[in-house]
């Protein structure tokens, strides 16, 4: 028999039971449960569609690899660490195209991004037209759901035209399936953009970050708006709107910047202790994308599993909930090793998990909470290492053991990039981690909001315009070194300050069930480890005292490591090395944050950067990948008087190139 069918039947007979005993009015009753559009219309409705467009758009990408496949992947920060499942993306080989190859199931699709947008646009232009038409609303929800969708939609739109250049503009919602589009201009669609921003910023409210759109999140982006339309990209077409684009672009960051201070130390934004904790409530941060300990709430954050090295598969090592669940996705090039000021510059041993303390002991010489890992971040010609890979040869300080599995950067006094390379191991950013995974070590659901924004990018931004304004001729270059030096300013390390010390959302353990449950047979496992490898790797002396200035004061001067990327790259030019300045201490500031291949497209420096410190991408990467594809799905969904497409008005709406 039909186990199936049987089990089908047996749950179909009760109601048919059911029916039969009823009365005829029982077929004529009407549902009264159902919503049509007008619900939307209500106060209960618009904040529905609010709160499912807050998902949507900000925090449902997030549970995916398309956020690093778009924006940290194929840079100058950022390569394919020891797993390649989207390695196109970064590679730019022939597999990134309008249809991305599949490698497997874990492959970006071409459409991931653009269907995403484009349904948050949708959800944005229902929101703005059932706020505007609304009569039961009260004014205050009116007012700031329709300061809401502008946001949205202009956000979306931004997002696109950064990605793919000019895309079709839909400003009114569709009752009827529509197939016919054509692409905006990038002209158009900046416009578009910028108008919505400045009626968001006019609607919304001061207050609700950075769970909720604010007018300074509306500010700080109105300004990212000004900055994308002045930029190299759009060179061809900006020449009217670029001075007083950029002559805005200050004032708007200064209301942001004094609304959001900057907190005072580099690691508070990583010392993530639990959903919900202190580090997700800075007033640093203008805008994040939320997530919950909540588990009947749909969705999560997964961006945890990419960032993060091997580490249980060395030697007297175990995968365990503080060391996360290891994908490997992505590894730091060695760009990244050279543009900090290692000894002065605290944010690369705040950004970096260097050392992993051993969670599985064999024998008597070792036992749990021991070194196990140490990654050696030095500089060219240290000669102190006779290799890259060091087993039981480098001894730990306070135990005086040797360390099971050992690093090094740059060994036997070499002064070129790429020892690591030849490795999967790598040190990890530590800004996504978390160790409050409550179903335990493998876990794939993290539960960490994502900054979306914060005002040290603001600092850098206004730093940007200040730079653009004076090769306009307004102003000096020396005018963007404020706003920079104070971003450097929190970075440096602080009086008093052990330099070793070290917070991400690993140390978040200890709010999980399994750890409450059992704290000790957790302890005793665990290879997170508050200390990096800042005296290892620097070889000094221990000292607690503040560190030498970060502070620019000659634009003719800049730091080592921006000298160093102003030389590879072959610049010169006041505008050349201070653009460079700019975009390097972006990196300091903001790697991983999913910002990168914007900035690099949108200044047309993508192609260069990449050729100078991304191995991977070197021999392929080509002027016309700084656009991406328009994607095939589009293109063969829509129509033209009525028809499909053929294959030359296909290429016609395509990026150049592809």
């Amino acid at each position: 028999m039909n186990t199936k069918k049987l089990i089908f039947n047996i749950l179909l007979f009760p109601g048919l039971f059911f029916i039969s005993s009823c009365n005829e009015d029982f077929l004529k009753e009407e549902l009264e449960t159902a919503r049509g559009m007008e619900y939307y219309k209500t106060d209960e409705g618009i904040m529905s569609l609010s709160t499912g467009t807050y998902h949507h758009v900000f925090s449902a990408p997030f549970n995916s690899e398309a956020p690093f496949c778009t924006n940290s992947y194929g840079i100058d920060e950022f390569g394919i660490g020891g797993d390649a499942s989207n390695g196109s993306w970064n590679n730019y080989d022939g597999s990134l195209k309008s249809i991305v190859t599949v490698v497997n199931s874990n492959t970006t699709a071409a459409n991931a991004q653009w269907d995403n947008l484009y349904i948050g646009i949708g959800n944005a232009n229902l929101l703005i037209e059932n706020a505007t038409a609304s009569t039961s609303a009260s004014d205050n929800i009116k007012k700031i759901a329709l300061g809401e969708g502008y946001f949205f939609r202009a956000y979306c739109y931004l997002r696109l035209v950064s990605q793919y250049g000019g895309v079709p503009l839909k400003t009114t919602s569709s009752n009827t399936v529509e197939l016919e589009f054509m692409r905006a201009t990038p002209e158009e669609v900046s416009a578009q953009v910028i108008e919505d921003f400045k009626q968001a910023y006019n609607l919304l409210p001061a207050t609700g970050a950075p769970a909720k759109i604010t007018r300074f999140a509306a500010a700080h982006y109105l300004a990212k708006a000004y900055l994308f339309r002045a930029s190299e990209i759009n060179d061809s077409w900006n020449s009217s709107t670029k001075a007083g684009d950029l002559a805005a672009i200050a004032p708007l960051c200064d209301e942001v910047i004094a609304q959001h201070p900057l907190t005072a130390d580099f690691a508070s934004l990583w010392n993530y202790t639990g959903p919900d904790g202190p580090n997700e409530q800075l007033p640093e941060l203008i805008l994040s994308a939320q997530f919950t300990s909540d588990v009947s709430a749909s969705g999560s954050n997964s961006q945890h599993l990419y960032f993060a090295a091997r580490y249980d598969d060395l030697p007297y090592m175990q995968r365990d909930l503080t060391g996360d669940r290891p994908y490997s996705r992505l590894r730091p090039n060695y760009y990244m090793y050279r543009i900090y000021d290692m000894v002065n510059d605290s944010r690369f041993w705040k950004s970096f998990r260097t050392k992993h303390r051993l969670n599985k002991p064999s024998g008597s010489y070792y036992v749990s909470g021991d070194l196990g890992i140490i990654y050696i971040i030095n500089q060219p010609g240290d000669s102190r290492f006779s290799s890259y890979v060091l087993n039981d040869v480098v001894t730990y300080g306070a135990t005086g053991k040797t360390i099971p599995s050992a690093y090094v950067a740059y060994p036997a006094g070499k002064t070129t990039d790429g020892a690591l390379d030849v490795n999967v191991r790598f040190p990890s950013l530590s800004k996504h981690l978390d160790g409050s995974r409550a179903a335990g070590l493998n876990d794939t659901r993290g539960l960490r909001d994502i900054n979306l924004a914060r005002s040290a990018e603001t600092y850098l931004i206004a730093a940007e315009a200040k730079i653009r304004l004076a090769k306009l001729g307004t102003g000096s270059y020396a005018d963007a070194l404020p706003y920079i030096n104070a971003v450097r300013a929190r970075a440096r390390f602080a009086g008093g300050e052990s330099r070793s010390a070290y917070y991400d959302g690993g140390g978040a353990y200890k709010v999980s069930i399994p750890y409450s449950a059992n704290p000790a047979a957790i302890e005793s496992i665990r290879s997170y480890m508050g200390e990096n490898s800042y005296y290892e790797s620097n070889n000094i002396p221990v000292t607690t005292a503040a560190s030498s200035s970060l502070a620019i004061a000659d634009i003719n001067a800049l730091p080592a490591g921006d000298e160093y990327v102003i030389s590879a790259l072959g610049l010169t030019g006041a505008y050349d090395r201070m653009l460079a300045l700019v975009l390097n201490e972006r990196s300091r500031e903001l790697a991983g944050e999913y910002k990168r291949w914007e900035d690099l497209s949108r200044t047309k420096t993508l192609v260069s950067r990449v050729r100078a410190f991304n191995f991977q991408a070197t021999g392929f990467i080509q002027e016309y990948h700084q656009l991406r594809a328009i994607p095939q799905t589009y293109l063969d969904g829509i129509q033209m008087e009525g028809r499909s497409l053929t294959s030359a008005e296909k290429q016609a709406q395509q990026n150049p190139g592809y």
